[in-house]
């Protein structure tokens, strides 16, 4: 009967892991155990060969017993097992077969330590991958046992065995890169990158942008893989193949198709099988370097194809230059250019690649050329526009280079790429300045160390596996995005200068220096990035607390770029200007830092004179004309969207200059600030873009026109330095209260997720993103607490392919941003642009939070927070302690935080009878201003 019972349970396993997807987690924890079986042939069959790593390899690697067939057609199967030290919490498992098919080890069943037997069936015979999946086990050994098989010498080519999240003991095993990676960007998806490295390398399997361009979870081929994922940047694709393949027919030609079944992906790490040319693709990466493996499984002549041609999802690739300088480096660079939302008309991106083996010759194409040893390669310049010249992006000529090589079985090919924007003596450079081994598994577990230090800032404890596996993957997106462009020498491209066409620059090339200290180090970075739009609700504050040195480092990036073009980029490409989205969203960010004392790798007094003078006429905040007529009527014309977020920042500004002791620039930038109440329409108690003759330009509001991306549902509540004026004039806080969780109570059937300017509330984009947290403003705390974690759970709690940000538009994390702050129950709704800021407190996921102080910038060691009786239910605030004093308020200050501490919040199913619901006399003060 128990038997039976363990069957019936086991098929039921079987059922359940029919449904799953592949989860990104940690490696194979199967090169731990010790192994025996039933028998093994002496040398090349030994038992511990299936954990060594060579997989699908004939004849290399594998487990061999000694097993006959007679003449009746009777197997004596074999068996092998796996015993650890201590319990191990396991759930996934990976078989592979022999890759002889006269061998076939067609079935069997999985006995583990604590009873559980799991039947597989249909193990592929010719080596794949057969992936079992099972609800956690707590084990310490793990045996398989053959149950059907065909020919004699029956073994396994690799036993891979895979820990539950129970057992994950760093961040980078809880980051999953998978998580909406059917829905984002080209950029979206960057395994091969170091926190905010120069290099930003991945597998294209869509060639596209938005919308599930670069690395689609539902694609089944690989296109290549690209070195540079940026915004508006992208280029020099690695492809190795094997057998006869025509690089002039593109990408079409020489893609392969691949499986998520044997692929591990993770922060600094990426294995991948091409089925087309079976051999397996390693990536790792350095700062500014990224590392191959590529692992020959059959006896072929490989090439690796250096694509240098073409359009690659965000940007096109014309005029490629290649030398080979030995048999084991190439060198040169490449244009791109057709960049969608603007920037410089041309950048260059320079590369050196290294081989760790001389390749036998180096061939060529260009467009429909093939050419055969050469020495030195020039593409044509030739490009077509698409879509009949409507949009900037363009078609042109695949054109390229191939090393190529004569590799056995189980042969392994290893490369290295660095690029610059600035020169090919920097690209050497780069390439020199990291990795100058030839030790894969050495750089891969310095990535991994780097990434694992950056996550580890924070620290969860308690929730479900899906929210801190979540959790990780925010802050892999946070501090993923925005890529150096300066090299190790410290140069950079200034592409700041030069005539401007709309949205584009005709460039004019400069090569600058960055400063450095008295050690030789640059004292910060240049960057390219997507637009700082509305990062005061997440990224501003997020880095703030665990990474302060981001912060400042990207505040002296940008006044570096207005100190080199006068104007303060809203999302810097390619060391110039792109003029995405509106207003002048930089000013937040510096702002920022300089309120929290971050700001240190710039004078202040330059900081402030760069933001004051982008705030006037000819700046970045505006268009000339429509910037003179906001400053003397107070909105801006026919777009109430581009009013309160400028307003916002005048608010910002006025408080720096306060601060400075700047009187008159206080006044008059405070005064700036309240033109959003001209487009109050006290009919509807909502915000509406007027004309400049002062008419409603219309009433509708879930209409987005008059807006940026949003609508006035959305939107009105966006004046965070006005919350208080906007209830007094929407009749009180009971009203505006009321407006609001109408508003949330629309949304939440739709998940609060929008398009860009439908519905009532968008978690989806920007300009949604503090809504929840006006209600605590308006004396309602316990409002923010509820929609807070309906929203955490609902918008952003999803960990499947499809969903985790909204499915819209992540931004370079900014999504991710809301959605950890929102699981740590900390926020800030002026985006800590005040005097003395503070963090708005809500209801955190998690048992405990563990910040840990970069001491640096703070004096403190770590800041805590604490939550009792907490779950699902309990989402409500009935008290709180800040270091053992009672604390009423629902907010704290930077000041406090700084010191180190720790906040103790005790949770309850009903809201709070009176915490949290009033405003201290400085924060009224604050607000009506």
């Amino acid at each position: 009967m128990q038997k039976r019972k363990l069957l019936k349970s086991a098929f039921v396993v079987l059922l359940l892991c029919c449904c799953c997807f592949v989860y990104a987690g940690p490696g194979s924890i199967a090169n731990k155990a010790s192994v025996t079986a039933s028998s093994e042939t002496a040398g090349k069959g030994s038992a511990v060969n299936v954990t060594d790593g060579i997989i699908r390899t004939d004849g290399l690697g594998e487990w061999v017993a000694k097993t006959s067939v007679t003449f009746w057609g009777y197997i004596d199967y074999p068996w092998i097992q796996l015993d650890w030290q201590k319990p191990q919490s396991i759930n996934k498992i990976i078989l592979y077969d022999r890759v002889a098919e006269s061998s076939h080890n067609a079935g069997g069943t999985l006995i583990f330590s604590n009873g559980t037997r799991i039947p597989v069936f249909e193990i592929p015979n010719n080596g794949a991958p057969r992936v079992v999946y099972f609800p956690d086990q707590l084990i310490t050994w793990v045996r398989f046992e053959t149950t059907d098989a065909n020919g004699s010498n029956i073994g396994l080519s690799e036993l891979e065995v895979f820990p539950s999240p129970t057992q994950f003991a760093d961040p980078v095993s809880w980051v999953d890169p998978y998580i909406e990676s059917a829905r984002g960007r080209y950029f979206y998806f960057v395994t091969g990158s170091q926190p905010f490295g120069m290099i930003s390398a991945a597998p294209l399997t869509r060639n596209k942008n938005q919308y599930g361009g670069g690395y689609n979870y539902n694609s089944t081929e690989v296109l290549g893989f690209p070195q540079v994922h940026c915004w508006m940047l992208a280029g020099i694709t690695l492809m190795p193949t094997t057998g006869p393949v025509n690089p002039s027919n593109g990408e079409q030609g020489w893609k392969s198709k691949f499986s998520h079944d044997a692929e591990i992906v993770q922060p600094g790490y990426h294995r991948m099988y091409l089925d087309d040319y079976n051999l397996w693709v390693e990536q790792t990466a350095g700062d500014r370097v990224s590392f191959y493996r590529f692992t020959y499984t059959k006896e072929a002549i490989t090439d690796i194809l250096v694509n240098l041609g073409g359009y690659v999802s965000t940007a096109t690739m014309t005029d490629a230059r290649v030398e080979k300088v030995t048999n084991t480096r190439i060198e040169g660079s490449v244009n791109t250019t057709g960049r969608l939302w603007g920037g410089p008309e041309n950048v260059r991106i320079y590369f050196a690649i290294e081989f760790e083996k001389p390749f036998e010759k180096l061939n060529g194409w260009d467009s429909k050329q093939v050419l055969a040893d050469v020495k030195s390669l020039i593409g044509t310049a030739e490009k077509t526009a698409k879509n009949s010249g409507a949009m900037s992006y363009y078609d042109a000529p695949t054109t390229g280079v191939s090393a190529q090589y004569h590799v056995k079985a189980g042969e392994t090919v290893q490369v290295k790429v660095a690029v610059s924007y600035t020169n090919v003596e920097n690209a050497r450079l780069n390439l020199q300045s990291e990795s100058n081994h030839w030790n894969f598994d050495q750089l891969r577990e310095a990535s991994q160390q780097e990434w694992n230090e950056m996550l580890g800032r924070i620290d969860v404890k308690g929730g479900s596996a899906d929210q801190k596996k979540k959790f990780y993957t925010d802050l892999w997106h946070v501090l993923l995005g925005r890529h150096k462009l300066d090299d190790v020498s410290g140069d950079y491209p200034d592409n700041t200068e030069g005539e401007r066409r709309g949205s584009f620059t005709l460039n004019k090339f400069k090569l600058r220096t960055l400063p450095k200290d008295r050690n030789g180090k640059v004292k910060f970075h240049m960057y390219n990035s997507d637009a700082f739009w509305l990062t005061q609700w997440n990224l501003n504050v997020l880095w703030g607390l665990a990474w302060p040195e981001v912060l400042d480092d990207f505040a002296a990036s940008l006044i570096q770029y207005a100190e080199n073009g006068k104007l303060l980029p809203r999302g810097p490409c390619g060391g110039g200007y792109s003029y995405i989205m509106t207003g002048c969203p930089a000013t937040n960010l510096i702002t920022c830092a300089y309120q929290k004392d971050l700001l240190t790798k710039k004078p202040v007094l330059t900081a402030y004179e760069v933001m004051k003078q982008n705030h006037a006429p000819g700046g970045m905040m505006g268009a000339k004309d429509e910037m003179e007529f906001y400053i003397k009527n107070g909105y801006y014309p026919s777009n109430a969207g581009i009013t309160v977020e400028i307003a916002f920042q005048d608010w910002a500004l006025a408080q720096m200059a306060q601060r400075l002791g700047m009187k008159k620039d206080a006044a008059y930038f405070m005064q700036r600030s309240q033109g959003w109440t001209k487009l109050f329409d006290p009919e509807q108690k909502l915000i509406f873009p007027k004309t400049k003759e002062g008419a409603w330009l219309h009433k509708n509001p879930l209409d987005g026109h008059g807006w940026v991306e949003a609508n006035a549902w959305q939107a009105t509540w966006s004046v965070s330095h006005g919350i208080n004026q906007l209830a007094s004039m929407m009749g009180g806080t009971d009203t505006l209260c009321k407006m609001l969780n109408y508003a949330f109570e629309k949304a939440k059937d739709q998940d609060f997720v929008f398009g860009y300017s439908s519905g009532y509330v968008s978690y989806a984009n920007q300009p949604g993103c503090s809504n929840a947290h006006v209600f605590s403003y308006a004396g309602r705390p316990d409002l923010t607490q509820y929609w807070v974690r309906r929203v955490n759970e609902q918008a952003y709690g999803a960990v499947t392919p499809d969903k985790g940000y909204g499915g819209h538009d992540e931004d370079q994390g900014q999504m991710g941003g809301v959605s950890a702050l929102t699981s740590i129950g900390l926020f800030s709704l002026d985006g800590n642009t005040s005097i003395d800021p503070n963090y708005d407190i809500t209801s955190p996921v998690f048992d405990e939070i563990v910040i840990r102080l970069n001491n640096d910038y703070y004096p403190g060691k770590q800041f805590v927070i604490k939550t009792y009786n907490n779950s699902k239910a309990n989402c409500y605030i009935q008290r709180a302690s800040l270091n053992g004093k009672e604390h009423n308020q629902f907010f704290f200050s930077h000041s406090d935080f700084r010191k180190g501490g720790v906040l103790e919040l005790w949770m309850g199913a009903e809201p709070g009878a009176s915490w949290g619901k009033a405003l201290s006399k400085k924060m009224n003060k604050l607000t009506k201003k």
